[in-house]
C-alpha cells in the first residue's frame, strides 16, 4: 500500500551559513495492505519528518513515495490534492478548530471538497458513531478530554472514507488509560475497515500492543526493519531488545549468559525445568517478561549458564530444535 524508495529530505542551514541539515538520508520502506506499521524513534531521528514526507506535507528533496499504486512525488499540485483524499492523517496535538461543533470539524474535510450538506451530515453520524461520540456530535473541543479529542481528529481523518492512515505520534500526550483505549480503537478500525495504518511513536508500548510490523529510524536511517514477531527472533534486534527490558544484570565472571524468545504455545514451556531435568544444569534466571505483541503471546528470558559456552552445545542445539529462538550473548570474562 506504501512504498518509499531513496527518500531524501533536507533542509536549508538555520542560520544561513553551513552545510544543509540532512534529516531523512536514504529512507526505504514498504507498508503492506491492511496492516498496521510502527516507525518508532527518539525526539530528532526524524519520525515526524518522515510521516510527513508521506502525503508530501514536506516535499522529499529526493526518492519516490507511491500510496495504492500512485507516486504521488510524481503529481501535480492538483492530482496532489485529489490523492490525498484517500490519505487521512491524525496529529499529536488534535488541531481541532475550537469555533465549530465535533460535527463541523469532522465534516471540514468533506466541506472543502464540495460535498453536499445532506451527504456530510450523514457521513459525519456515521463516523461519530464509529469513534464512539455519537452523542457529542453538538458539542465543542473545550467541552472534550483529550482522548475524545483525538477521537475528533481520527474521526474527521476518516470522513473521507481513506485507503490509508498516518498517525503522527497520536497518543503521546495522553495518559496511559486514555492512550490504551485509542490504540483499541486504531486495531478495531484496521480490522473492521482494512484500514492501512503507518504510526510513528516514541513508545515501544504502542509497537507492542497494536503494530504488525515495525521499523526503527536513527540519525534519518532505518536501522531495522521487519515483521514483529520476526524482529524477535533476529539477533541484536534492538527493537526485541527493547519490548523485552531486562535490566543489566550480567552474571558472575566464569560464566555463559543466553537469551531465549519464544511465541506462541512455545510461551508455556517449562525451558528451566527442561534444562535442569534433562541436562542436569543449574539454571539462573537473569531476567524475564511475557507479554501480548501484535496478538501473540511472546517472552524473552535472560539465563545464566554456569562454565563456558562449550559445555552447553547439546543442550542449546535442542532449544533450537524445538523453534525456540537462542542467543548467545557472551561468556563472562573471569
Amino acid at each position: 500500500m506504501i512504498t518509499i524508495s531513496d527518500l531524501h529530505k533536507s533542509y536549508p542551514p538555520r542560520t544561513g551559513r553551513g552545510s544543509e541539515v540532512e534529516a531523512l538520508k536514504g529512507i526505504n520502506l514498504e507498508v503492506k495492505d491492511g496492516e498496521i506499521y510502527g516507525v518508532v524513534g527518539q525526539s530528532g531521528a526524524g519520525k515526524s519528518t518522515l510521516i510527513r514526507c508521506v502525503n508530501l506535507l514536506e516535499r522529499p528533496t529526493s526518492g519516490h513515495i507511491t500510496v495504492a499504486g500512485q507516486d504521488l512525488t510524481a503529481l501535480s499540485d492538483a492530482e496532489l490534492r485529489v490523492a490525498r483524499h484517500g490519505i487521512g492523517m491524525v496529529f499529536q496535538h488534535f488541531n481541532l478548530l475550537s469555533s465549530r461543533t465535533i460535527a463541523q470539524n469532522v465534516e471540514l474535510g468533506l466541506e472543502i471538497t464540495g460535498l453536499a450538506r445532506n451527504r456530510r451530515h450523514a457521513r459525519s453520524r456515521e463516523i461519530l458513531d464509529l469513534v464512539g461520540l455519537a452523542d457529542r456530535a453538538s458539542a465543542y473541543p473545550s467541552q472534550l478530554s483529550g482522548g475524545q479529542k483525538q477521537r475528533v481528529g481520527i474521526a474527521r481523518a476518516l470522513a473521507g472514507n481513506p485507503k490509508v492512515l498516518l498517525s503522527d505520534e497520536a497518543t503521546s500526550s495522553l495518559d496511559p488509560e486514555t492512550t490504551e483505549s485509542i490504540l483499541e480503537l486504531l486495531k478495531s478500525l484496521n480490522t473492521e475497515l482494512g484500514l492501512t495504518i503507518l504510526l510513528i511513536t516514541h513508545e515501544m508500548e504502542v509497537v507492542k500492543r497494536i503494530c504488525d510490523s515495525a521499523a526503527l529510524i536513527e540519525d534519518g536511517r532505518i536501522v531495522e526493519s521487519g515483521n514483529v514477531i520476526g524482529l524477535l527472533n533476529t539477533p541484536r534486534s534492538k527493537i526485541a531488545h527493547a519490548l523485552f527490558p531486562l535490566g543489566e544484570s550480567r552474571g558472575e565472571a566464569g560464566n555463559t549468559i543466553i537469551e531465549i524468545m519464544y511465541a506462541g504455545h512455545l510461551a508455556d514451556e517449562p525451558i528451566v525445568g527442561r534444562l535442569s531435568r534433562e541436562y542436569g544444569i543449574d539454571v539462573n534466571i537473569l531476567g524475564a517478561a511475557v507479554e501480548l505483541v501484535s496478538d501473540h503471546r511472546v517472552g524473552r528470558m535472560r539465563l545464566e549458564l554456569p562454565g563456558p559456552v562449550s559445555a552447553y552445545g547439546d543442550a542449546i542445539g535442542k532449544l533450537r530444535s524445538t523453534g525456540l529462538y537462542v542467543e548467545v550473548l557472551s561468556e563472562v570474562a573471569a
